[in-house]
Formats: structure tokens, sequence, C-alpha cells
């Protein structure tokens, strides 16, 4: 294990790619020449048009976006657009209403906030234990099969979560709907702590946001990529500057956005496409997440309860043989210089969030602990 790196294991905001940061610094005090720092740049001058407009142009190389999809650098986070989401689409259709699969706590808050502005049905949920393949799976630790998904053929849109940060369970493909049954229905994915690991169809869906404090950027800045066909359907009551339709026409500058988070994200963009892109960061995610739940299944002094069919490859919890040691291991762990690693307070136990910007290397020295905490109190 190196003596000086620090391998930062939060899950958001997390660990940011060193060049990315390393860069941002010998820009901080003068972007490109223009005698300004990006924090100091007017939102509609010529420079920052330029920062912005090149992060929107290169997540569109990264994710294959096409031109009938606006993308749109909003505020406020996931837990946000929980309400902007609803407020832009739950009226489109007369129904005034949307299907929502619930398979964590995040998931379970999307749909809370969206009853507020319609009428809101759950298609699917993992709230109670279930057995599989004769293993007995906890509450929110498996996923409902797409077959078993109900969905109204006239809501608004289905929305599912497609990695729970929390609980660390993915979805890691999205459903037909025209299997459901509903092939008009458009597809909400809420993608933040796995958003740009993977490759992802853009096309199966109608609209993707994620928070971009997991694997796209700093906090500050949520990104939504919407077919253009859902616009214009918010509610009255919908404040102008969450309008869909008026962030979109104005590129992400309807009003000040977050100006350097937008920078810092777009830093990211260069930084994946550098690296071959999206087929190539899942090519060493798989690789690391492979590694850690190797390690963790060999062992019964650590356990992790997530249908194996579903475990993340970004977010890993885990819980050892016996709580009364989980001090002593979250001491010992930054003692190594292995920080964050405390499971969320819902949930206790530990979890390792495993993003794009954390290399294997850093994985191998949390499975070095792993091994030598076992040698030492098991």
């Amino acid at each position: 294990m190196s003596n000086n790196q620090y391998w930062n294991f939060s899950a958001g905001p997390s660990k940011l790619p060193q060049e990315v940061l390393q860069l941002a610094a010998q820009e901080m005090l003068d972007w490109h020449g223009s005698g300004q720092s990006v924090m100091e740049m007017s939102h509609r001058g010529p420079e920052f048009t330029q920062i912005c407009d090149e992060a929107e142009d290169d997540l569109r190389v990264l994710l294959g976006i096409p031109e009938d999809y606006a993308v749109m650098f909003m505020q406020g986070g996931a837990t946000a657009e929980n309400a902007i989401l609803p407020m832009n689409l739950i009226a489109r259709n007369a129904s005034n209403s949307a299907d929502y699969v619930l398979t964590g706590i995040w998931s379970t808050k999307s749909y809370k906030e969206a009853t507020r502005y319609g009428t809101v049905r759950i298609a699917a949920q993992s709230h109670q234990a279930r057995q599989i393949n004769n293993v007995e799976y906890a509450p929110w630790t498996w996923v409902p099969g797409f077959d078993s998904w109900q969905v109204n053929q006239n809501s608004s849109y289905l929305h599912f979560c497609s990695n729970e940060t929390i609980g660390g369970v993915e979805i890691g493909s999205l459903p037909d709907m025209a299997a459901l049954g509903a092939p008009s229905v458009p597809l909400v994915v809420d993608a933040s702590s796995h958003f740009l690991s993977r490759p992802l169809d853009i096309r199966q869906t109608g609209m993707v946001y994620a928070g971009a404090q997991k694997n796209a950027g700093p906090a500050g800045v949520t990104v939504v990529i919407l077919h253009r066909d859902l616009l214009g359907h918010a509610l009255p009551y919908c404040p102008s500057a969450f309008d869909y339709v008026n962030v979109a026409k104005e590129r992400s500058r309807f009003n000040t956005p977050p100006t350097y988070a937008i920078y810092i994200a777009g830093l990211v963009f260069k930084w994946l496409l550098k690296k071959g892109g999206l087929a190539a960061i899942e090519q060493e995610n798989i690789a690391k997440a492979q590694a850690l739940y190797a390690q963790l299944d060999s062992s019964e002094f650590y356990r992790n309860s997530i249908q194996p069919e579903y475990r993340s490859r970004m977010n890993v919890p885990f819980i050892l043989h016996d709580d009364s040691l989980n001090s002593t291991f979250l001491e010992g762990a930054k003692a190594q210089r292995l920080l964050n690693l405390k499971g969320h307070k819902s949930v206790g136990g530990m979890r390792a969030s495993i993003y794009n910007a954390m290399p294997l290397e850093g994985v191998m020295a949390l499975i070095d602990y792993l091994k030598e905490f076992e040698r030492t109190h098991g």
C-alpha cells in the first residue's frame, strides 16, 4: 500500500480524477489567457458560453445523444429533480399520473415527492423480504424482474432509479416498454450514481437525469437529458427557472447556472473521452467491482447481501460479522489512508463507492486492508 496516497471511497460528493483537479488548479486564476477565473465569468459571456457548449457537445459524444434530445445543466441535485420532473411531465397525459418502480431509499424518495403533483402508482417494488433460489433476501436487496412490472398505458411516464446509492442495487439494463404493454409511456431514469460508468442507450429513454457528484463532476450541477417531444407540459405553478422549455431553449443559461461545476464536469467529460469513452471505463469498473466482491465473498468475516445479479458496480455495501468491530475497522482504515467507508446512517455497516475516478490500485489497497483486518480480528 502506498505510504502517501489517500483513497477516497465517499458516496458523494466523491473522488474526482486527479488530472482534472490538477488542470483546474492550473486554470484557477486565469482561464486560457482570459484574465479571469471561471468563477468570475459572466454566464452569458463568450468564455463561459464556450465552456458550457463544449461540455454539452462532449457529453453528447460520450453517450451518443441525438439532437432530438435536449441536454440541460440544472441545479438542485437529483433530489430537487424529483419535484421538477413531475412538475414538467406528469400533466403530459390527461390522466395526470405516473408510475414508479421502488427498489430502495432513493426511488422511494422520488415516489413520495411525485405524489405532491398528481396520481402516482407503484409499478413494482422490493420493499418486502423475498426468497430467490432458496436464498432469503431482505427488503431493498433484490429487484423485481421486468416481466413483473405493471405499467399503466395511460401514464405520463415510468420512473425508476437504475442505481440505488445507499442500498448498492443496480439495474444495468433498460426495460422494453412495448413488452410491458406501454409502448407510448416514456421511460425516465434516475441514473445518478452510475451515470457515465457504462454505456447507456439514450434512445430507449424519454429522460435521464443525474446529480453530477458521483461520476460526472462536483456537487452543484444536475444533468438532465430529455427527448424534445416531452417539452411543453409544465404545470401552471412550475417556476420558470425549472420549466424545461426555458432551460432547453437557453442551453442551460436561462438564469445563472452553476458555472464552476459545469466547467469541472466538462473537464471530466474530456478525461473520459481521452480514456476511450464509456466502453473503456466500463471495463475498468467491471474489474474493480469483481475484485472487491470476490474478496467479500471469499470470507465469512464480511458479507454483502444484495441479490448477486443486481450488485452495484459503483456502491458496494458490506457488513462485518461482528458490529462491535465497526469503529475499530473505520479507525484502522483511516490510519491506512482509506477514507469515507462508513455506511449510510439508514443501513449501517460499511460502503465502498468505487466510481470512475477510483483506480484499481485504490480498490486493491482496500482489499489488502480487508485481508489484514480479518487476520488480526477474525
